[in-house]
């Protein structure tokens, strides 16, 4: 069962949208497009009886069916739809706060665990930078190799970074991982921040 939160306030506004569609059992549809990257969005379209996907999780309201997409459901874990009144009428909020967050355990793949820690822990410090670092692949039975961008892309410290700071987390984090190398060609320095 999806741990989605549809407050009361936001089950009234669109039960009420939705009465105005004419069309009976339509319901709406909750899904993440690229879930678990930076460019999550999270999103709620009308769907009308017959459009869901067979996999997709109905969650039944009081006035409608919720359907929430398989892909999305992990990402949609604590989300919660509301809509907030001001003084211009009001808008239907809906925060979630693992769109962008891989879920991970002990037990998830070793990508999927070191693309967890990039995201929360790695990219955020080096945004300030305009930089970002993604995982390219997993090799020699534990090597992460990494590929730097946008500021970090030919900065002289990334090499200090790769090594003091992103190697040392991630190897605190993933006791099975055995070290980081770098795909990136430091030599072209143009955008680099110093």
């Amino acid at each position: 069962m999806s741990t989605i939160t549809i407050t009361d306030a936001a089950h009234d506004y669109l039960a009420d949208l939705l009465s105005k569609q004419n069309t009976p059992g339509i319901g709406i549809r909750i899904f993440i497009t690229q879930p678990g990257t930076q460019y999550a969005e999270t999103c709620i379209a009308y769907c009308k009886p017959g459009e869901q996907k067979p996999e997709d999780q109905a969650v039944g309201l009081a006035s409608f069916t919720a359907w929430i997409d398989a892909v999305s459901e992990p990402f949609l874990e604590d989300a919660v739809v509301d809509y907030a009144t001001d003084r211009m009428g009001g808008q239907l909020t809906i925060k979630a706060p693992n769109a962008k967050v891989p879920m991970v355990n002990e037990d998830s793949p070793l990508n999927e665990r070191i693309n967890y820690y990039l995201q929360t822990e790695i990219n955020p410090g080096l945004a300030s930078h305009g930089g970002q670092v993604t995982l390219i692949d997993v090799v020699d039975e534990g090597i992460a190799v990494l590929q730097f961008g946008g500021g970090c892309q030919g900065c002289g410290q990334a090499d200090l970074t790769l090594k003091e700071g992103i190697e040392k987390t991630l190897l605190e984090r993933i006791p099975e991982l055995k070290g980081v190398r770098d795909v990136t060609d430091h030599s072209n320095r143009e955008n680099a921040y110093y």
